[in-house]
Parts: C-alpha cells; structure tokens; sequence
C-alpha cells in the first residue's frame, strides 16, 4: 500500500504531544461504565452504540443493554424481539441486528472468543474500520488507529489537514496520521484521550483551547485557524415523507399494532397503522380509512386528531398528523396473520418494540387520557 504523506507531522514533537495528551486522558477521563474493564465484548457494544449517537444518551442503554445479555454468549442466544426492545429508541436498528450476527459469528467460529487481529475482527458483519480499530487498540492494546468524526476534528486541527472529512478516502490520511503519531505503550489511553478532547474540549465550532491539554502542539491554534477546521462540505438532501397514522382500539380496548418488514429501515420493528399520504394535504382521515378498508377489509372510524409528528432519519423526513379510531367491524384471524397485525392490550404493549415516532403516538394518548 502507498504511504500517505503528512509534511505537518513533522512539525509535532510526537513523544511530547503523547506524553500530554496520555497524561491528561489518564487523570481526567470520565467514568463511563464500558470503561470499568477491558473486556472486548462491552467494549464492542459501547462502540456500536456510540455510533450516531450521544454518551449521555447511550450510558442507561449500555447498562441496560449489559444487565440483560451480560456475556457475549448471552447476547449470541437471545431472540431478536428482545434484542430490539433492548435497543429501542436508540435508532439505527441495524447496527444491533449486524453486532447480534457478528457475536454469532464470534460464538461459532471463534468459541466466542473476539477476534483480536485486523484481518480477522474486520470480516464480522459491521465490524468496519473504525469499530475494529477501537476493539484491537482499548480491550486488545494492538497500535491500530480507531478513526472517528472527533478523531478527525482532533487531528484535523493538530496537524492543520485542510481535507474534506465528508469525503471518505479522507479517512485514510488520519488512519495514516493515527500510525504515526500513536504511543505504543499506552495504545488503549491515546486511542480513548483523541476521542475523549474531541467529545469535551476540542468541539465543533469554536473548540475550548485554553484548556486543551495539546493546545502546544496545535498548529492550526499556533496559526488561528481553530475554528475554520475541519473542512466538511457534503451534506446529503432530507426528503418529507406526508404519513397519516392512528391509534385504533377495538370493543375490548385493545390496540391494533403492525410489524414492520423483515427488511429495510426499522425493520422488523413494530408500528401504529400508518400510510404515506401523497395525495393531498386535506382529507386525511378519509384518505386513511379508503386505505385500511382497501388493505384490510374492514371500515375504522377515525375519531379526534392526536399529535404531529416530525421525526428525522438521515435521508428523509417523517411528517406524521396521527389520530384515534376505533375498529368495530372483526378483521378475519387470516387478515391479521398475512399482514403481521396484532391486537394488543396496553400492558403487552411494553414487551414490542417501536421506533421512537411511535412511542411518542403513545405517549401522547397517555397524556391526552390521563387529562381526561
């Protein structure tokens, strides 16, 4: 492979920027419960959890998560509809079902052992590059770079690397970086400390120099360009997607719930009734019984508007006008098995698993029952 050069690395005192930088991870790091030991396993689960998503979000999920399936053989056992109640409301639900294929892979082929070499950990399914190098540098001490968007921020600043970030060759400049400049005594601490200034001190936007702990070492800091780092200049397009939804309860107050499709976004996750609505903006509830009659074979009667929804995924917008209803007329046992519906009573609600959007539907006729 082609060495990639970086001419501002040697502008760096590399033994002192390790030197404090490691210093300062090591006394000012914060507890965080995947941190209590170095089992590859929970380090595993952290770092796909902390994928897209905030510490402060992922830390009652990491312990909840850990309380259920506590080894890896545990989680390689489970059934997926636990698995995706675990994860519910944490979004990107396929990272749990590659993490839940990968660990079955480790248990079969590894005796459950995780792989702790580069060539090995990166053929599991959503084992990429950055997950790999986390895993082999904090639980297995290996010098492998662990690359991520405050990686970047961190060196793109450190060593004042103009490269767009949103491009994703540009990955291969810090990974290049990461090899050079890492302290192969403590590769598990200087991994973390990069990550760790990026999360506190080094932030988007106007990043807290005074008390960075490398702030002598930083040349964009050195030149005052700080703040016009990194460059990152592709931003996907959202699209709005119009979805009329309702609650509908039937003569014994149950709830009818769908489960979604075993692929695509938010599978196998279960939902309200719901449909695109592309037609118009007006006659929403006629719009929703046409289509659940058409579907279903049975009329409900969409009663009181509930809540608007705005729920945002990374390529498009859910837009959701969500209802109560009631289904008076019997759906056929057939109907309800071929198009995975299921009625439910409002305690076995807990035991599915819904995205976030849907747990707002219920949330908000809780509340609209509760001020009844």
């Amino acid at each position: 492979m082609k060495e990639i050069n970086i001419p501002t690395i040697e502008k760096i005192n590399i033994e002192a920027f390790q030197k404090d930088l490691v210093s300062w991870f090591l006394e000012e790091q914060r507890e965080l419960p995947w941190r209590e030991n170095k089992d590859p396993y929970r380090v595993w689960v952290s770092e796909i959890m902390l994928q897209q998503t905030r510490v402060d979000t992922v830390i009652p999920y990491f312990n909840r998560f850990i309380d259920w399936f506590p080894t890896l053989e545990d989680f390689a056992n489970a059934d997926e509809e636990k698995i995706l109640k675990a994860w519910e409301g944490l979004g990107y639900y396929s990272r749990v079902r590659n993490l839940h294929s990968a660990v079955q892979e480790v248990k079969a082929l590894y005796n459950g052992v995780v792989p702790d070499s580069p060539e090995e950990i990166s053929k599991l399914k959503g084992v990429g590059p950055y997950t790999a190098g986390a895993i082999l540098s904090i639980a297995y001490g290996k010098p492998e770079p662990a690359v991520d968007g405050n990686v970047m921020r961190v060196l793109s600043r450190i060593l004042m690397i103009y490269e767009d970030i949103a491009k994703p060759k540009t990955r291969k400049t810090f990974e290049a970086a990461v090899r050079k400049l890492i302290d192969h005594n403590h590769t598990s601490a200087f991994n973390q400390a990069l990550m760790e200034l990026g999360a506190l001190i080094c932030t988007p936007g106007k990043p807290a120099c005074l008390l960075c702990p490398v702030q002598s070492h930083c040349l964009a800091f050195e030149a005052g360009v700080q703040s016009e780092l990194p460059v990152k200049i592709q931003k996907k397009k959202t699209r709005d997607v119009p979805i009329v939804a309702v609650l509908l309860t039937n003569e014994k107050g149950e709830f009818l719930i769908h489960k979604r499709a075993s692929e695509g976004l938010l599978a196998n996750l279960w939902e309200y009734p719901n449909f695109e609505n592309h037609t118009s903006l007006q006659h929403k509830r006629e719009f929703f019984e046409s289509r659940f009659q058409e579907m279903y074979g049975v009329k409900p009667e969409i009663t009181d508007p509930l809540v608007k929804i705005e729920h945002v995924f990374s390529h498009l917008v859910w837009k959701v006008d969500t209802y109560t209803g009631t289904v008076k007329e019997k759906i056929s046992e057939a109907t309800l098995i071929e198009n995975q519906l299921k009625w439910v009573s409002k305690t076995e609600i807990e035991e599915f698993a819904f995205p976030v959007s849907h747990q707002k539907m219920m949330k908000a006729y809780n509340d609209k029952e509760g001020n009844n």
